[in-house]
């Protein structure tokens, strides 16, 4: 933008050399806006400064990407705070219940976690991330400091380094010698499949509950183990929008609390202070809303934090100069310096209100942990098939929920299928969830039956109930069921034949031994109906793995079958008490597929991944 900034206070002065730690200006060797920088350079740049600035900061590598890129996050505060860091950690983890060895003490610092650059091409984030640790550390800037005594700030540079790269790299490859701020030009039209995505094409930021990724499973791993009460993530939308801050727009979740929606009014006030010294356009209360539990705002709200989305003008269109349709310029410097004001108007906002915050954040545990959140106390899912189950199971676990066994009779619950409340009539496998726990909101907001919309105008996802996702039988139940710990299905043994196995086909375990045998040159039929061995039915579309035409492979399929944890029956002969026998031509052959991808221009780049 052609605004002129106002210096009005040392926290915004970014110049400088010390001898402690080098600017990103002087690291890089060019001013930061002046150019896109690589994941790479921005790693390194996280390094020095570790490396210069120990006493205040330490780096913690917390994975690697698809691509092999380094998953980062440093830890900034006071020479106090950062020498007992594990303690401050474990402390924060005892106010939520997820540590019982102690009583937490509220009289700890406030964990903010700066989360940059989820989609890849929304660059400028990562460039804003290396002025604010610059900010944070540097010797001269008195404000810091004295924030930095009550909170522990954590920053993640980059979440996508494989999307950011994509965009990055491509960028740089097709820009001139001068830069064209005509939207027209090439560096203003990124190529399919653009930098948003992952490797492999998925959207990160719908992917927090879920955790299907390897950049999701490493980060959340680290993130329930330090649980933070303000998690900030950092986006970028098209060129001709201006900036967008908390309060959130509506629908907001009814399982937000009222400390969580007033804290958002308290952090946009503070922002819009900053923004109107400068002159910079701003927006408030209109799009992004807090509901769909799995981005990187309502996650974390879900989680106790004060969860907030940063929305910057620019993308993958904005290069790092754009001539807007009004006249106005946007440069990368603009966007940079929109960035790294929220993120240090945001720190400040959490280390003045340190003392309030830490009270309200344990108070919203002990409400979890004594008597639960919401209407409903029990959940139970129950289900014939263990493999659908346990990959439920393997979800909660991921997102440290508690669940177990019960031995209760006579229960009433509300069934998600018949929309009744009725009598819970349990299956082979179930489990009960209570809700009296740390993770009491998060659960009920993954598992309400129907969401509660104040707004039809929503961002995107407005279903996500697991029952229904994971297609389990389950009851809402308002009685607080007590739950024991719960123990695994042990593996059973397959014990060899000297004919076949049957395979019941019901979920996404049983697509993967599939896709294994076919892999091993096993050869595997189905029958087109029902049928029936040894009073047992069989529906159609069941695995029959046959000696007969896997002579060579036969000795291995017992292996394949434990390892896939599938509930197999030994057959003995292929005459069947009703349906179709094995000879039949009833009985087909499932034929190992090739698989023709479409990509390119006029595909959905996250729909083909």
């Amino acid at each position: 933008m052609r605004i002129k900034l106002v210096l009005y206070s040392l926290l915004f002065l970014g110049s400088g050399s010390f001898a402690q730690i080098k600017s990103p200006n002087e690291f890089l060797g060019y001013q930061l806006g002046s150019r896109f920088t690589p994941n790479y350079k921005i790693v390194n740049y996280f390094n020095q400064a570790a490396a210069s600035m120990a006493g205040v900061m330490k780096l913690e590598k917390y994975g690697e990407t698809n691509e092999g890129r380094e998953l980062l996050l440093a830890f900034v505060s006071s020479p106090e705070n950062i020498s007992r860091l594990e303690e401050i950690r474990k402390n924060n983890l005892r106010l939520t219940g997820l540590l019982k060895d102690k009583a937490g003490d509220v009289n700890a610092p406030v964990i903010v976690w700066l989360s940059y650059n989820v989609h890849g091409d929304e660059a400028s984030s990562s460039e804003a991330a290396m002025k604010t640790l610059f900010e944070l550390l540097n010797p001269a800037n008195a404000a810091t400091k004295e924030w930095l005594n009550n909170t522990v700030v954590i920053i993640d540079p980059c979440i996508n380094p494989d999307g950011r790269d994509r965009y990055v790299n491509w960028f740089n490859s097709v820009l001139g010698k001068n830069l064209n701020v005509n939207p027209n030009a090439r560096e203003h039209s990124e190529p399919w499949p653009y930098g948003r995505s992952n490797h492999y094409n998925f959207d990160l930021n719908r992917d927090w509950a879920w955790q299907t990724q390897v950049e999701t499973k490493q980060r959340m791993k680290k993130y329930n183990e330090w649980m933070p009460q303000v998690h900030c993530d950092y986006h970028e939308m098209g060129p001709e929008d201006n900036y967008f801050f908390a309060p959130a727009a509506e629908p907001l979740h009814e399982l937000i609390t009222p400390w969580q929606r007033e804290f958002q009014h308290t952090l946009g006030t503070n922002h819009a202070k900053y923004f109107d010294a400068n002159g910079w356009l701003y927006f408030t209360r209109e799009y992004y809303d807090l509901f769909y539990p799995s981005y990187g705002d309502t996650y974390p709200t879900f989680n106790g934090a004060i969860g907030i989305t940063y929305e910057q003008a620019g993308g993958g269109r904005g290069g790092l100069a754009y001539l807007k349709s009004d006249g106005d310029t946007l440069t990368l410097k603009d966007r940079i310096a929109h960035h790294f004001t929220t993120g240090m108007s945001t720190i400040e906002m959490s280390s003045k209100n340190a003392v309030r915050m830490m009270n309200e954040f344990k108070r919203y545990f002990d409400e979890a942990g004594s008597k639960g959140i919401g209407i409903y106390k029990t959940y139970i899912v129950t289900s014939n098939d263990h493999n659908k189950l346990d990959e439920l199971k393997s979800l909660l676990t991921n997102n440290k929920i508690g669940f177990g066994d019960f031995n209760r009779a006579g229960i009433k619950g509300y069934n998600y299928f018949s929309g009744k409340e009725e009598p819970v009539i349990t299956e082979k496998y179930s489990i009960a969830i209570n809700v009296v726990q740390p993770k009491s909101a998060l659960i009920q907001a993954l598992f309400e039956p129907s969401s509660k919309l104040t707004d039809s105008a929503t961002y995107d996802i407005t279903a996500w109930s697991l029952p229904y996702a994971f297609g389990l039988k389950s009851y809402a139940v308002k009685e607080n069921i007590a739950v024991t710990s719960t123990t695994a299905h042990p593996v059973i043994p397959i014990p060899a034949s000297s004919y076949g196995y049957l395979v019941k086909y019901n979920s996404f375990n049983d697509a993967k031994l599939l896709a294994s045998l076919l892999q091993q040159g096993v050869r595997v039929r189905y029958a087109e109906q029902q049928f029936s061995f040894r009073n047992k039915n069989y529906a159609r579309g069941s695995l029959i793995i046959l000696r007969s035409g896997n002579e060579s492979v036969f000795a291995s399929v017992p292996a394949m079958l434990m390892q896939h944890h599938a509930e197999a029956d030994v057959v003995e002969s292929g005459m069947m008490q009703t349906g179709v026998d094995f000879g039949s031509g009833k009985i087909r052959n499932i034929k190992k597929p090739n698989v023709a991808m479409l990509t390119g221009a006029n595909i959905s780049f996250t729909g083909s991944g």
